[in-house]
């Protein structure tokens, strides 16, 4: 059977169970296995005798099983098994006397007692990894690693020749070698059977096998509650076997050869097929080229040379199977430069394939729309604002398509400079479109571009096309579209229909880019009758910072509005502990008094209803997977958590967060916390508050109908329900002047950015404003230090810088609304900004001599992967 990286795990893996927990954490195919990368790698375990061991410190040795016993504990329910080990032999190896020490396991399962007991029968020869205490004045090993080694010739005396030479070196180190394992045979067979014709196996065949094995580093991978760390790396590894991997990849750089460590053949209960099985003489070498045939690089060859990079397939070996720290870390280098290239050359050849389409030019006549409607205007337009209405002009007068990112802080004045850019499209005799991403936020735009407009000369239709109207109002506007007459559109995910016509389009206007993926933004250019490519300006209050703006959107020009219009006042942040009641009834009396006054309240809440168990603690709107995560984000169509999954649509609706923060213990598996809070519940808590006698509620969630939305939002507006309880819906885009304060219940589970973009729902209409985070981060956790920064910072870019150090680039550039993941893994957008440099550099070089990449196979399937992958930041491919 050949296997790929796109071949699935369940035709490999026979044990079910693992199948679906490698699932949930978004691992599908083998390239989800290989790329789901450890979190860290363990130090070295350094080999000691008995007799050298230093108590608290992690040491390993050879020893044989003298005696073992299970004692019932009388005080507690459960059992403790004791059994004496004796190191004599593997001591005389290291030039010390040989000792005794216990090795002591507790457990309340009767069925893990007789196993353990199973394999440390008198006699048995083993290999210990643990860390030693002392215990009634003898030394004592409790829950050790143990690995069983077969009888005979590799008994624990034998082989411990190679050992001898470092005998007097406290770190393991062998003297007289640079491989510290050159001693252990480059390639084994699967591990024995007992003797006994029992079904239980030893773990290795010799000692040296199996102290190569416990004293190596050990990649640790975020787990969850079905899976642990080490299954996970059981799997990668039985994967890496089967695709020919048969040896560690070794330091002199090179792929697996002979006196590297070897990698343990699967057992057939745990893999279905094994490759090359039917050969088991398979060779190191041999093996090495299998597995680089399996996993082609996608560096070029001359690239690869010139960075001093590893193959892409010794990288998977040398991250999932470290011969030491330091080649973990060169391997996480390489796969992190090939992350930059690939996201490089995907860029550059998007914008190469935009400059070469055509466009309607639309050229600035004398007394003009745009000119009329900025005369118009009640106040003074900034300078950040003439800046980029003048860029876009001039972009709009060429013959080929604009492609411009347009980020602004909330309320910084975004849809005045794109209303300019449609007016110039209109004047010119073209149809422009603007897309928002929910009807709210299109009836929103509609009323107020319509009002904006009422006095210009000639008339401007505006025509609004939502999802949600009626079947003859979607006609008529449908009808107003295709008939090619210059105007305006305001529309959802409506304009991405088949039914939706514009012969004449010559703007597209996306509002909130993340809310959106290539493929329908794309399906706009087939719009036109006569084959041009519309121009294309995209918005985002989502703050970037500019380095990472530039990794994600290197084929659009990017303009950024960082000046707010006058008559904004700073919003008052309040970060408050949930247990704090007193703080909360204050908190709660300050917002009566408010609505009293004639204001409005938000009051956000993560998930719609109590009933959504199902998704509690996974990734929320996001990942997820994400991510993380980061992280998460597998390559291409996958799914990502924090700890590696990602939700579906039916999930995103049911909770609003963007990145719920997954955290780990050291082990790498997810941590418990308290569920959620969700709409229906706070809204019937809050209602039974004195505070809020006499005060109507209203509530609106993704799931609510259109029409509903509306409703909602007029009674909100016009203060018959002047407190709003929702999910995350009213996070962009939603502008009621009266709204002076928002409270965000389980803040410390959101991400930075999406906090800043709720905050900057209140103090529209000049009113003095507040936010108000409340928490249940522990006291000094990473999640209370989050929501510091949020707390003393109204600055868009320092919140989302600090976005990206503690996440990862893809939740902060919209991973986390998208539903989708990133490609990116392992690239630190701020930190690799020299890294990201340099590949765009000699991608520019590649695509110079090779525009098609017609002469690098393997990486031009890498950028479309990528490019799929990366649908919800990529705005053109």
């Amino acid at each position: 059977m050949s296997i790929t990286m796109d071949t699935t795990l369940a035709s490999l893996v026979t044990n079910k169970r693992r199948v679906s927990a490698l699932k949930s954490l978004g691992i599908v195919t083998v390239g989800d296995a290989l790329t789901y990368y450890p979190f860290r790698v363990t130090e070295p375990v350094p080999l000691r005798a008995i007799r050298e061991a230093a108590p608290g410190q992690q040491m390993a040795f050879a020893a044989v099983i003298r005696d073992m016993r299970v004692v019932p504990m009388n005080a507690r329910r459960g059992y403790r098994l004791e059994a004496t080990v004796d190191d004599a032999d593997f001591a005389r190896s290291r030039r010390v006397p040989g000792s005794t020490a216990r090795l002591t396991f507790f457990s309340y399962r009767k069925s893990y007692v007789d196993w353990v007991s199973m394999r440390l029968r008198a006699g048995t020869s083993v290999v210990v990894s643990g860390m030693p205490s002392e215990y009634m004045g003898q030394l004592q090993f409790t829950h050790p690693e143990i690995l069983t080694v077969a009888p005979g010739s590799a008994g624990a005396g034998a082989g411990l020749e190679g050992y001898a030479r470092g005998a007097a070196s406290g770190n393991g180190a062998f003297a007289g070698s640079t491989d510290p394992y050159a001693s252990v045979q480059s390639a084994y067979p699967p591990a024995a059977a007992a003797s006994s014709g029992a079904a239980l196996k030893y773990d290795a065949d010799t000692v040296q096998e199996a102290l190569t094995r416990v004293c190596r580093p050990c990649p640790v991978y975020h787990a969850s509650s079905r899976i642990s760390s080490e299954h996970i790396h059981e799997t990668i590894l039985g994967l890496l076997w089967m695709m020919g991997a048969r040896t560690s990849s070794t330091p002199d750089g090179q792929l697996a050869g002979a006196g590297s460590a070897g990698i343990v053949a699967p057992t057939t209960d745990t893999i279905a097929v094994q490759n090359g099985e039917e050969n088991s003489g398979t060779t190191a070498e041999s093996g090495a080229e299998a597995l680089s045939q399996s996993i082609p690089d996608v560096l070029p060859e001359s690239v690869r040379k010139a960075k001093n990079l590893m193959h892409r397939a010794e990288a998977f070996l040398a991250i999932h199977d470290p011969a030491s720290t330091t080649r973990f870390k060169e391997a996480i280098e390489t796969l992190r430069y090939e992350e930059a290239f690939v996201s490089q050359t995907s860029l550059l050849k998007a914008r190469s394939h935009a400059h070469k389409s055509a466009a309607h030019s639309c050229p600035l006549v004398t007394d003009s729309l745009r000119d009329q409607f900025i005369a118009s205007l009640p106040f003074s337009l900034t300078a950040g604002q003439q800046q980029v209405i003048h860029d876009i002009a001039a972009d709009l007068a060429h013959d080929w398509p604009m492609q411009r990112l347009l980020q602004g802080e909330v309320g910084s004045g975004k849809t005045v400079v794109a209303l300019a850019a449609m007016l110039q499209a209109v004047d010119a005799g073209y149809q422009a479109v603007l897309v928002a991403p929910t009807q709210v936020l299109a009836e929103q735009h509609a009323e107020t571009i319509g009002r904006m407009v009422e006095q210009l000369k000639p008339a401007i239709p505006v025509t609004l096309l939502t999802g949600g109207m009626k079947l003859a109002a979607r006609r008529k506007a449908l009808a107003a579209a295709s008939s090619g007459e210059p105007g305006i559109i305001v529309a959802t995910h409506a304009a991405f229909s088949k039914t939706f016509q514009a012969p004449h389009l010559a703007l597209v206007v996306i509002d909130e880019q993340h809310r959106f993926g290539v493929e329908q933004r794309e399906s706009l250019n087939a719009k036109t009758d006569d084959g041009t490519t519309p121009h294309l300006l995209v918005m985002t209050a989502t703050p970037i910072p500019r380095t990472a703006a530039m990794t994600w959107f290197g084929d659009l020009d990017i303009s950024w509005l960082t000046e707010l219009p006058g008559g904004r006042k700073p919003i008052r942040t309040v970060v408050v502990n949930e247990a704090d009641a007193a703080t909360m009834g204050r908190m709660f009396a300050h917002i009566r008094a408010r609505v009293d006054a004639g204001e409005r309240a938000y009051i956000v809440c993560p998930r719609i209803d109590a009933d959504d168990e199902g998704n509690e603690g996974g990734s929320g709107v996001s990942s997820a997977a994400g991510s993380a995560r980061g992280r998460a984000a597998a390559s291409g169509s996958s799914a990502r958590t924090a700890a590696g999954g990602r939700a579906t649509r039916a999930a995103a609706d049911a909770i609003g967060i963007d990145d719920p923060y997954e955290t780990f213990d050291e082990n790498g598996e997810t941590v418990a916390r308290p569920p959620l809070h969700a709409v229906a519940e706070i809204a019937d808590r809050l209602q039974k508050l004195p505070q809020f006698q006499g005060i109507r509620f209203a509530t609106l969630t993704g799931r609510d109908k259109d029409d509903v939305k509306t409703q909602v939002m007029a009674d909100f507006a016009g203060g018959e329900t002047p407190i709003l309880v929702s999910t995350t819906v009213i996070e962009v885009g939603v502008d009621v002047k009266q709204a002076s304060c928002i409270v965000i219940f389980d803040a410390d589970r959101y991400g930075l950015s999406q906090l800043h973009q709720l905050r900057g729902r209140v103090g529209r209409g000049g009113t003095n404003s507040w936010a108000f985070l409340i928490s249940r981060a522990e006291p000094g956790s990473p999640a209370e230090q989050r929501l510091e920064v949020i707390h003393h910072s109204l600055d868009g870019a320092e919140i989302a810088q600090a976005d990206l150090e503690f996440r990862g680039a893809g939740d902060v550039l919209g991973d986390a609304q998208s539903g989708g993941k990133s490609s990116l893994k392992l690239l630190r957008v701020v930190k690799d900004a020299d890294m990201i440099a340099d590949a765009r550099t000699r991608a520019e070089q590649l695509l110079a001599a090779d525009p098609e990449l017609a002469d690098e196979v393997q990486l031009a399937g890498a950028v479309l992967d990528f490019t799929r992958g990366n649908e919800t930041f990529l705005t053109s491919s």
